[in-house]
């Protein structure tokens, strides 16, 4: 998506979160673990990105809730809205799958969070995101993009759209290289 939107700056990306998991109450046992592990060799494969299949299985009682993450990504917008939120959504990526981070703890997101706006030219503190992270508006924003999903029938992510004239379309579901994603919209684009 970066090399995407970099190739393409008139291009606007806006980014939904779908919660994946979110409200998950199940702890992952090591079973749960391992077929995560075969995911992410899969995508290990296919996009470079590196993980850390250790951090994983060292996890004692994890319950894999993705609303706490994805109400991160929500907080970012709402603190900083004028942010780079795919950097912001990387940097969570990167704590979870890299760095092996609990990406379902406040104090962590907020940290890993307000780094990443930092980074981007935002004096966000841990504090502040925390605050907002927490705030009732924040929960019912993420809520409210689960629905928006789900309405869009999104059922796997990454799910990519183009608006066109006040129209979606769906562009692609799941990874695709930044060629086939660029003849994809191109095709949208011509049909349109």
């Amino acid at each position: 998506m970066t090399t995407l939107v970099g190739r393409h700056p008139d291009i606007s990306l806006e980014i939904i979160v779908g919660g994946l998991r979110a409200g998950a109450t199940d702890v992952l046992d090591d079973s749960g673990k391992r077929f995560r592990l075969e995911h992410w060799a899969r995508v290990e494969q296919s996009t470079g990105l590196p993980f850390n299949r250790e951090g994983l299985m060292a996890r004692k009682r994890f319950v894999y809730d993705t609303e706490p993450v994805c109400r991160a990504v929500v907080a970012s917008r709402i603190l900083a809205p004028s942010a780079d939120l795919l950097k912001v959504f990387r940097a969570l990526q990167h704590a979870f799958y890299v760095d092996a981070v609990d990406t379902t703890n406040g104090e962590v997101l907020a940290e890993v969070g307000a780094a990443a706006l930092r980074a981007n030219g935002n004096p966000i503190t841990p504090a502040e995101f925390q605050t907002t992270w927490q705030q009732k508006y924040t929960i019912e924003a993420a809520a409210a993009e689960f629905a928006m999903a789900r309405s869009m029938g999104v059922t796997s992510f990454p799910t990519l759209f183009l608006e066109k004239d006040g129209q979606l379309r769906r562009v692609r579901n799941g990874y695709a290289p930044v060629y086939q994603l660029e003849q994809d919209i191109n095709a949208l684009l011509a049909a349109a």
